[in-house]
């Protein structure tokens, strides 16, 4: 038996017109978007955090992350919570798409532009149809400084 890994399963979810996948073994649960309670002193890309059956979970918000504009239309947005090594973190995004699985042959690596916010957060790309999909990194969303200290009783 090969025990390479053939095929990886993504979430795919969108950011206003930018399309967006995470491996889904890192996705502990999508939920609706929830009323955020605000941190104190905020950080550049934590909008607070959130309570989920008595779990505090920090909320970052992707469109800032990678520089984009504040969402219009928020009726479809989401809330992603993904494991981190010993957190949750729960990613704010417009829309959740749908789960598609790729041969892992076919994965590009990212592009490489150097004003691109966000750019070191990708770990490539992946071509489905006329789509593409950035496919993120979630580990490195955060820098050390900004994980998050909150260890809920939700957490990995």
């Amino acid at each position: 038996m090969n025990s390479e890994l053939q095929e990886i399963q993504l979430a795919c979810f969108s950011l206003g017109e930018t399309l967006f996948a995470v491996d889904i073994m890192r996705i502990k649960e999508i939920i609706q978007q929830q009323n955020i309670s605000k941190l104190p002193s905020p950080s550049r890309f934590l909008e607070g955090v959130i309570n989920l059956r008595g779990a505090v979970i920090p909320v970052m918000d992707l469109r800032k992350r990678f520089g984009m504009p504040p969402a219009i239309n928020t009726k479809t947005s989401k809330l992603l919570l993904v494991s981190l090594s010993r957190h949750v973190l729960a990613l704010s995004v417009d829309d959740v798409l749908e789960v598609i699985s790729v041969p892992v042959d076919q994965l590009k690596p990212p592009p490489e532009f150097e004003e691109m916010a966000g750019g070191e957060c990708l770990l490539g790309v992946c071509l489905l149809g006329e789509r593409v999909f950035m496919i993120l990194d979630i580990d490195t969303l955060l820098s050390p400084s900004e994980r998050p200290d909150v260890l809920s009783p939700y957490a990995c």
